[in-house]
C-alpha cells in the first residue's frame, strides 16, 4: 500500500477486535504510516495429520533461520513452502 499522507500518522493500539473494526469503518487509513505492517496468512483448515521428515542437518538449520527471519515457526515454514509448490 502507497502512503498518500506527507506525515502518516502511527497506527493507534487496539486491545480487541470491536476496536479493531470500529477503526478500520471510521478511519482513513491512508492517513497512517504503513512502513513497518508485515504481511500475514491466517490458516483456517485444520491441521489433523502429522508427517515425520527426514532432513540434513544443514537443511533444517538453514529453513529454521529463514522461518525466524520471516517471523513465523519452522514447521508452519516448511507448510506454507510445500502450499506454495503446489499452487505454481
Amino acid at each position: 500500500m502507497t502512503i498518500s499522507s506527507p506525515n502518516p500518522k502511527p497506527f493507534p493500539t487496539l486491545t480487541s477486535d470491536e476496536e479493531a473494526e470500529g477503526f478500520v469503518a471510521s478511519s482513513d487509513l491512508t492517513q497512517f504510516d504503513w512502513s513497518d505492517m508485515k504481511r500475514v496468512k491466517f490458516e483456517f483448515q485444520p491441521k489433523d495429520t502429522s508427517v515425520n521428515l527426514r532432513l540434513p542437518k544443514a537443511l533444517l538449520d538453514a529453513v529454521r533461520k529463514r522461518a525466524e527471519a520471516d517471523g513465523m515457526p519452522y514447521q508452519r515454514y516448511i507448510r506454507l513452502a510445500l502450499e506454495q509448490s503446489l499452487i505454481a
